[in-house]
């Protein structure tokens, strides 16, 4: 098989604070043919993700490595498969993995590689709800925080990707949940779709001591639960209304992600000793091996409407960029995608 031209985005410098569109550019560069033990693959949607913030800091040791200049960036994808090698995949295969974004055409292995179920969900749900949003949305839920019916699970970043599952999942497991996001329309969402017993637009306070009493108004018992994806005052007012015995799943603190010098931590810390705590940090890898019982769990609930997603697509692999920096500034609601290219060709 011939070689590809294929566009890609690359970082043209480790960004400051808030990256910006002078950070990324497109470039086209030589996809080679399949060798042995490999396939080409066709971008059809990618995925952009907080977590991607974090590999653009080359001098902060992570869970994962840092993006480099002289590659290009990477990330969720749905593709299809344009040749293989593979004996476990075919050409026109559907596939789901974590190295083909920002990208139109990639190499693969097949590595951390599925193939997508048919007609189960739109092809970008695998990206968000069915993919690694929605694990680790599950994970956050039944293996760490445990909510029990009839008690209070408190989410922040709750009409992203991964808060809205939490909340849903929270839901059909009795818990009374009380969900903040960002924008009218998110908490209309939230109340009308997900379902949420109370939303709070967290920008109608000034302050950590605004968002606690407003949280204390609606949990007068205390949190049971907390899932953790924004940081600074929703953590501070989540530990002054923590019940005892809370246990609080830590996914992401976003509102930090862009900062320059360490964020001091909540003068409330204390909190988590005299009433028993239980705050455990995470990340989605260390779950996969509890892929198929989410999938068992999840993908009917899906299917059958009973859990609900959003998202927001952009067009075009130069939009990635765009989206990419929606995320830090409120913009996406739901699952931000790009549509690369064409579902069939």
């Amino acid at each position: 098989m011939p070689e590809r031209q294929s566009k890609a985005v690359f970082l043209k410098a480790y960004p400051q604070g808030m990256p910006s569109d002078a950070d990324f550019e497109v470039r086209k560069r030589t996809v080679p043919a399949a060798g042995a033990g490999e396939m080409v693959c066709r971008t059809i949607w990618m995925s952009v993700d907080p977590y991607m913030r974090g590999r653009m800091r080359p001098d902060v040791k992570s869970y994962i490595p840092p993006f480099s200049l002289d590659e290009p960036l990477s990330g969720g994808a749905v593709a299809e498969v344009v040749e293989s090698n593979i004996p476990d995949f075919s050409v026109g295969d559907v596939i789901v993995d974590f190295v083909g974004g920002w990208k139109e055409y990639y190499v693969s292995k097949g590595e951390q590689t599925q193939k997508v179920v048919p007609n189960l969900a739109p092809l970008p749900a695998w990206l968000g709800v069915l993919g690694m949003p929605g694990l680790t949305a599950w994970a956050g839920v039944t293996q760490i925080m445990k909510p029990k019916e009839g008690e209070t699970l408190f989410v922040s970043g709750a009409a992203g990707a991964v808060g809205s599952v939490v909340c849903q999942l929270g839901k059909l497991r009795g818990a009374r949940v009380v969900a903040s996001a960002g924008s009218p329309e998110k908490i209309r969402w939230l109340k009308e779709e997900a379902g949420v017993d109370v939303a709070l637009n967290y920008k109608d306070y000034k302050n950590a001591g605004e968002l606690t009493k407003a949280l204390g108004e609606t949990a007068p018992k205390g949190v049971d639960c907390y899932f953790e994806n924004v940081g600074g005052m929703h953590l501070e007012a989540a530990l002054n209304c923590i019940a005892a015995g809370g246990r609080i799943a830590l996914c992401g603190m976003i509102s930090m992600y862009n900062n320059n010098e360490p964020e001091p931590g909540p003068p409330n810390l204390i909190n988590l000793i005299g009433r028993g705590v239980m705050a455990r940090g995470f990340i989605v890898s260390e779950y996969a091996d509890k892929a198929m019982e989410f999938a068992a769990e999840v993908a009917p609930l899906v299917a059958s409407g009973k859990i609900k997603f959003q998202q927001t697509e952009y067009d075009g692999l130069d939009k990635a960029p765009e989206a990419f920096l929606g995320l830090f500034r409120g913009d996406n609601a739901g699952k931000a995608v790009v549509r690369v290219g064409p579902d069939s060709v």
